[in-house]
């Protein structure tokens, strides 16, 4: 039995869940209500109290697809309830960011400056110009956007430059004259 996916899912006050047609939709008190629509092997049932995924038998397919909706649906839940955000850091001399209506315009060594639109559904919000805070109920695209974000420049190994995660380390090199030793 998957570790993950035998344990139920919790329903908060004041999240509804409705479980159709091989769908979940899950409705919250933060933002729109997600659907989710999983695979056919599997069986989602709601008390009212909790959700539980089972699987009909021990198949590599379905023991894989049995943690994963469990996972997904758990994140919906979170996500409609508490929301996900993720926190950016830019670093180095003359990099910074912008807002420019609900887009984020970045300005990181390039001779056009970058512009960021976000999905539906996730907000940017830029409290200081070395900090970019990505905020949405929907785990996947909070996640993506900021991938993209960090993508535009990411960290480099020599002089720490770029867009990291916060608390990310970036593996530091040495460079030329260090290693020739002179």
């Amino acid at each position: 039995m998957s570790r993950i996916g035998k344990l139920p899912i919790p329903i908060p006050a004041g999240v509804t869940v409705t479980v159709k047609d091989g769908a979940v939709t899950v409705k919250g008190p933060k933002g729109a209500p997600q659907t989710f629509g999983y695979h056919p092997n599997m069986r989602v049932e709601s008390d009212g109290k909790q959700l539980t995924v089972k699987r009909p038998d021990d198949d590599r397919l379905n023991r894989a697809l049995h943690g994963l909706t469990r996972a997904l649906l758990n994140n919906m839940v979170v996500g409609v309830t508490a929301g996900y955000e993720k926190k950016l850091k830019i670093e180095g001399v003359g990099f910074q960011a912008a807002m420019d209506g609900k887009a984020v315009v970045l300005t990181v060594g390039y001779a056009n400056r970058i512009r960021h639109e976000p999905p539906e559904g996730v907000a940017v919000a830029v409290p200081d110009p070395t900090t970019i805070v990505v905020t949405g109920t929907d785990k996947q695209k909070v996640g993506q956007f900021a991938a993209e974000v960090r993508a535009s420049r990411k960290p480099e190994p020599y002089k720490g430059k770029g867009i990291r995660y916060e608390g990310e380390v970036v593996r530091r090199k040495e460079g030329k004259s260090f290693a020739a030793g002179k």
